[in-house]
């Protein structure tokens, strides 16, 4: 169970129950439901008539002018079209490694900056499937016009349940002391207990999802999602759905009405007719009951000023089941021809879709023709020729007929051939409004060979330039709408930290810590040149840089090591490697200590003078020094020869006089007058 997404329902419920200084709940639930009634309106009836027919041509589906006996061919136009842009899409934003980046606005914030562009990007491709979302989004929009992709926080924890048997008393008060779990007494005699354990998880997760056209509401006057006043998301969810997000399963259950309210749109019966429902969902869990989220500027405390706020209602009369301030709608919109002042702009469909009907038509007569050439009508006289034999077309079969000349064939000429300049004429007319041909995707042979390579170029840079448009499109507003998005719901919701591996290191992220004020730059890898020109140009980068380093040491002025680096990491995504860090370390680049300038000429001069002054000062002391050591052993021996003499001659006193000097006075005396003259 979803204790947060509970506790959340039952504050809302509180304050529906309350009263409002500004408009009632019955009010506002009589606003909102007119403006989704338009809404419907606008985009059941205006809008998805268009995308019905986009997605028919989009699909080869017939026109309905069809005849019988005749050609019946589709031309494939607009799929061709769309099928040579996408892989183009695909790869100019996912060739490289992150194509949109956090950016700081101070400078102590850029570590920040660095963790949120890899963290987003880590939760858009890995706890999310970026890739297939954006791909049915952007099909969405080449066909359909706009292509819509839905953020939100699922804050959905998961249960594990699992039994235990023969457990005792203290065992079950410990697992009952427990707050994580939930315990369920199965079985109890007295001593030993069977139960039922159920461990919930709160693991917060940012979702998105690419939404079917017809379930993005808006209101008929909105020029984009700022300055709506409605955009809401439909949908039909089953009883069982809504119980799970928190709703009271009576009140849910009351709201049903087993029938899918979508059924009726056009779009969604042309896209999938066999998903209609049919009336199998006779389970009261897999009852549908409409559910509409709407984001709606209304100035609910009487202010007068509209605030956005999140509004939820359920049912055909659009019930408020719950109600609160937002910050901004959680849609990011994908429009590859944008018009002016306008919501929904111009899809490939609406530039090519009457070359399709054209060319089919052209090509359903030349069919016809070739027919005709092949298998011509024939005239027989009647009653003469066996019918059956006439109608029938296997090869060689036999016509009975009672009189010669009986069936006369009309031979027709095949005259399709003079319909193939039609043909040639209305792929200009598709490459001058898409700027997509044969030649600028690579695939005409002839024209490349016998073209010159200026005018290839100009021919595939003219394509190049159309899908760079749409893609900067793309990236402007709906990736930016998205990563701005994602970005706002982990610094609101993650309030815990996650482990999760960035460039091939486990690393702790808490959005907590992170900087809201940040920029979302856009990196596309466009220009109008190939990968293997951008990786020439990438070596001729590289190649000078290491002449500058070379020339002028690692510490030049021009080219530092950082630079150097991300030289070599750019020409590594352009060949295609994302991680940069299996060919090249990362980190801060320490230098080596700057060695000292070489000496001039003079300093080279003084240097020699100074030695040489000091060679002879050194000679000086070590002369006085022999001398002074030669004096302390003159002084020695003299001393020594010294104490010789009286001790020789105190023995020859005692000997002569019997008289005992004192020699170690007179040692004494010696030493102290020797201090003297030292």
């Amino acid at each position: 169970m979803n204790y947060e997404a509970q506790a959340l329902l039952n504050e809302a419920q509180e304050e529906l129950n309350m009263e409002n200084d500004g408009l009632t709940l019955i009010e506002l639930q009589g606003y909102v439901g007119s403006v989704i009634d338009d809404s419907k309106v606008y985009i059941d009836d205006d809008i998805s008539p268009n995308r019905a027919t986009a997605t028919e041509y989009f699909m080869g589906e017939p026109f309905g002018n069809e005849e019988a006996g005749s050609s019946t061919i589709v031309d494939m136009t607009v799929r061709d079209t769309v099928g040579k842009i996408m892989p183009a899409l695909m790869r100019v934003f996912f060739s490289t490694e992150n194509v949109v980046q956090f950016s700081a606005r101070s400078e102590g914030d850029t570590i920040f900056a660095e963790m949120a562009t890899d963290y987003v990007n880590y939760v858009l491709n890995n706890d999310n499937n970026l890739y297939l979302e954006l791909q049915s989004a952007w099909q969405d929009a080449l066909v359909r016009k706009t292509g819509i992709v839905k953020y939100w926080w699922d804050s959905n924890g998961e249960d594990e349940s699992h039994e235990m048997t023969g457990i005792n008393e203290e065992a079950l008060i410990a697992l009952q002391s427990d707050e994580e779990i939930e315990i369920e007494i199965l079985t109890d005699n007295g001593q030993f207990f069977d139960v039922k354990v159920t461990h919930s998880t709160k693991d917060g997760r940012v979702r998105i999802k690419a939404l079917p056209c017809e379930e993005f509401l808006i209101d008929r006057s909105a020029t984009s999602l700022e300055d709506a006043i409605m955009t809401a998301h439909r949908s039909m969810l089953t009883v069982s759905e809504l119980v799970q997000m928190g709703y009271d399963a009576e009140m849910v259950e009351s709201m049903s009405s087993g029938v899918d309210e979508l059924d009726n749109n056009v779009e969604r019966r042309t896209r999938n007719p066999a998903a209609l429902n049919y009336g199998f969902r006779t389970q009261e869990a897999t009852r549908l009951v409409e559910y509409v989220e709407v984001y709606m500027k209304v100035d609910w405390n009487n202010d007068g000023i509209a605030e956005l706020r999140k509004i939820c209602c359920m049912g055909s009369s659009y019930e408020i089941v719950h109600h609160e301030a937002w910050d901004s709608p959680p849609f990011a919109v994908f429009n590859p021809l944008p018009d002016s002042h306008v919501f929904f702009g111009t899809s490939i469909f609406d530039l090519v879709g009457d070359i399709q009907l054209i060319k089919s038509n052209v090509l359903r007569n030349m069919l016809d023709s070739l027919s005709l050439s092949v298998h011509p009508r024939v005239a027989v006289v009647e009653g003469q020729v066996n019918i059956d034999d006439v109608t029938n077309t296997e090869v060689g079969a036999i016509i009975r007929q009672t009189q010669p000349g009986a069936v006369t064939p009309f031979n027709l000429p095949f005259v399709g051939k003079e319909a193939f300049p039609m043909l040639g004429y209305l792929d200009s007319m598709k490459e001058a409004r898409t700027g997509i041909s044969k030649a600028s995707m690579g695939l005409d042979a002839e024209s490349l060979q016998s073209t010159t390579a200026s005018a290839v170029n100009a021919t595939i840079q003219g394509a190049q330039a159309q899908i760079e448009l749409i893609a900067r499109n793309f990236s402007e507003i709906g990736m930016r709408q998205l990563v701005q998005g994602v970005f706002g719901l982990l610094m609101r919701h993650q309030d815990y930290e996650r482990i999760v591996r960035l460039r091939d290191e486990w690393v702790p992220i808490d959005p907590r810590s992170w900087k809201s004020e940040m920029d979302v730059v856009i990196n596309l890898p466009v220009g109008g040149q190939s990968d293997r020109e951008k990786q020439q140009a990438m070596a001729a980068i590289i190649n000078k840089q290491e002449e500058i380093i070379n020339k002028f040491g690692v510490q030049n002025p021009l080219v530092s090591l950082e630079k150097y680096r991300n030289a070599i990491k750019a020409s590594i995504n352009l060949a295609g490697f994302k991680n940069t860090k299996q060919f090249i370390n990362e980190g801060k680049i320490e230098l080596p200590p700057t060695p000292p300038p070489a000496p001039t000429s003079e300093e080279l001069l003084i240097e020699t003078q100074r030695e040489s002054i000091q060679a002879d000062i050194q000679k000086k002391a070590a002369e006085l020094e022999l001398r002074r050591q030669e004096m302390i052993r003159d002084d020695d021996f003299r001393h020594d020869k010294l104490e010789a003499e009286i001790m020789m001659e105190a023995a020859n006193i005692k000997a002569k006089y019997s008289t005992e000097l004192d020699v170690g006075q007179i040692k004494e005396m010696i030493d102290v007058e020797r201090a003297e003259n030292v």
